[in-house]
């Protein structure tokens, strides 16, 4: 066994969207964050709608947001 920690949940995706679609996932956290007052879903669509996300990346970067927001 290797030791190296795999990485599970909206995290796991997070390589793949910075390839795809050349931002970092800072940027992406930023962009959802400024939606803040709006629900899961409004920002999915957000970032679907303006940004061009696909569901899957843009559900994975919300629900990370939102994860990190509960817990402060």
């Amino acid at each position: 066994m290797s030791g190296d920690a795999t990485v599970r949940g909206p995290a796991s995706y997070f390589p793949s969207i910075e390839k795809k679609y050349g931002q970092s996932i800072a940027y992406w956290i930023d962009v959802a964050k400024a939606q803040q007052g709006l629900s899961h879903m409004q920002i999915v669509a957000h970032l679907k709608d303006a940004h061009g996300l696909g569901h899957g990346h843009a559900n994975a970067i919300v629900a990370h947001v939102l994860a990190e927001q509960k817990k402060a």
